[in-house]
This record gives structure tokens, sequence and C-alpha cells, in this order.
């Protein structure tokens, strides 16, 4: 049957049963509406407060998330739901329909980084982004335990297939949330704080389901636009293993890819090179390759002094190449390389 369309109070996360949702949030150009897809299944075992949320396409041009929850959408059974499971396979309806990392044909801002206080509830911060924000914060968050917020590179950057939490410092917590992230199957598997990230960056959807003692994963299952084979594989797989793990969902599930190797890798972002100004990258290295501290990774060049050497990227610790500009022109200040240090 179509999609019900409702504002954010007409949900119901709590009947059992499903219901496939448009969520309409007010448009501020247009007299009309953002309509953001949202699929909850609530099975006989559901307990308040518990659920597996799953996210897509928190950027707009990411697209292994979203492709990978519209197949589960097909894929799981009303009948084999035990608990919670609520899919959102495109989260930013505003920066997707335009193909953008931020919300370029609205208020310009980056979903990931509007996590912060006040988001969607004072008029400085009211357009749509901040708005997705609070309709997280306000009608998801209170009905589930588990967030997994599937992520690839878009144009920014290129990076070996990770799945990553951060460390509470609980190990029983810490343990759950490493089992988690290694089921995806990728070869990467990162383990942070939640103010790891580079340039003190915050207001992340998936930091803020840290902070609230969920059970979070974030991925990088790809990059360039594209829909990559195995990083969508691995989202499926990260979604229903979880699910079934945390008792959401009936059935049994087989590891995959390096899971099933026994060839992941436990890592830690250690070194991450910023460029000193704008240039264009040349990787000496892949992704998923492993370095040695004071080793060259790269060059910037700078073609308005074609006679003059390149600047030299230098790693500063031993580890993995998890992460690099996909593009070879890169802006200053950028971030173009990241090495993880292995840890386990």
């Amino acid at each position: 049957m179509p999609r019900q369309i409702v504002n954010a109070s007409q949900l119901d996360l709590e009947s059992p049963g499903r219901r496939d949702y448009w969520v309409a949030l007010g448009h501020t150009s247009i007299w009309g509406s953002h309509l953001l897809p949202l699929t909850v299944i609530v099975g006989p075992q559901a307990k308040p407060g518990e659920g597996l949320s799953a996210f897509g396409a928190c950027h707009g041009n990411e697209y292994e998330g979203p492709v990978a929850l519209k197949h589960l959408l097909r894929e799981i059974r009303t009948e084999d739901v035990l608990g919670r499971i609520v899919i959102v396979p495109v989260l930013n309806v505003a920066s997707f329909r335009v193909g953008a990392r931020e919300s370029t044909g609205d208020d310009g801002f980056n979903l990931n980084r509007v996590f912060v206080e006040g988001a969607g509830t004072t008029p400085a911060m009211a357009g749509i982004t901040h708005r997705i924000a609070a309709f997280v914060r306000e009608a998801i968050w209170p009905h589930v335990h588990i967030c997994i917020d599937l992520h690839s590179g878009g144009e920014v950057a290129r990076f070996a297939h990770w799945s990553g939490f951060f460390r509470c410092g609980d190990p029983e917590i810490d343990a759950r949330r490493e089992q988690m992230a290694r089921w995806f199957g990728c070869q990467i598997v990162t383990a942070g704080t939640s103010s790891s990230k580079p340039s003190g960056i915050s207001g992340g959807m998936h930091n803020e389901a840290d902070r609230l003692g969920k059970y979070a994963i974030g991925t990088e299952l790809g990059w360039g636009q594209s829909v990559d084979v195995q990083g969508t594989r691995y989202a499926r797989q990260g979604v229903l293993a979880a699910a079934i793990h945390h008792e959401q969902l009936a059935g049994t599930i087989e590891p995959i890819g390096h899971h099933a190797e026994g060839t992941q890798s436990l890592v830690e972002t250690r070194a991450a090179i910023t460029a000193p100004y704008w240039g264009h990258y040349e990787p000496l290295f892949d992704c998923g390759e492993y370095v040695e501290q004071g080793q060259t990774v790269g060059y910037l060049h700078d073609f308005g002094r074609l006679d003059e050497e390149p600047f030299a990227l230098i790693a500063g610790d031993s580890g993995i190449v998890i992460s690099q500009a996909w593009g070879a022109r890169v802006e200053q200040g950028q971030t173009i390389h990241m090495i993880g240090a292995e840890i386990g």
C-alpha cells in the first residue's frame, strides 16, 4: 500500500505491525513539505526504549546505505521482527535531492555537524537540516538503543571499507560495540572516542548516539558518488547482524568478508595529514595498505610553481592507510591522508 504522509507527531513507533511513512517536515521555500521516508516494524517482544535504527544518506551523495536499506525494506518480513526496527533509507532529503554533501539547495548545512544544542528549536537554527536533527532526537532516539549510521566518502574522501565504534571505558559495552562493528565484514574496524574526529569536529549523529549510551556504529563504505559493491554488501550484513544479535529480528546469520576470513584489523586513528596549501594530491599508497612512520606517503603539487619540489607528506605513525582525498584537487586545510594504527 502507498506510504502514509504524516507529521512527526503522528508517527506510531509503538503499535505492533509495520508502517511505511513519509514524514512531512515543512519546506521553507515552497508551499509544501520535505518528505522523509521512514519504516517501522514492531514485533511482539518490543520493549519500551529499545530497538534498532538504521540511517542512510546523512550526506546526500553517499549511496551504499540508501541502496542497502532499500533492499532490506523488502527483505525483512514483519513476522520475523521480534522487537523494534526503524529504517530511514534517506535521512537528509534536502541534500539527497541535489546529490550533495550539504543541503546546498536549501540552508547549506551539513547534517552530520548540526547535532548541537538548539538545533531545530531556536530561530537561528530553524532550517531543514537542523530540523532533521531535531526530528531524530524527538521522534526516534526515545524508542531505540541501537543506531547504525551508514556513511561513505562521497566526493570528499576515499576510504578503506571500515565500520567503527567509540569506546566508553566500560569493557562489556566496548566489547559488544566492537563485535557489532566486526560483523559488517570490513577489513578495518575503527575504535575511537567521540571527540577523536580531526580538528575537533563535533555535532555528528554518531557522536550524539554514543553520548546517549546507545550501541552506535558508523561506517565508511565507498566513495566517488558510486554504489560500491562490497560496501553495499557490508551495509546490509551489518544491519541484519545487529538486529539478529540484539534480538530485534529472528534468524541466524553467518560472517562474511574479512570477518569470515579472520583478516580484520582493529585500529585507532593516530596520524592525519592536512594540506598546507591548495594543490593537487598524488597518493603513493592505496587505502588498506600498511605504511611505516616517517615514510613518504604522497605528494602535494603546486602547478603554479612547476620547477619546485612537491610537498612531501610524511606518515606520522606506522599503520594502515584508512582514508585519503578522493579527488586530485584539494583545498588548503583539507584532511587528505589518515593512518590507523593497529591495536588488535
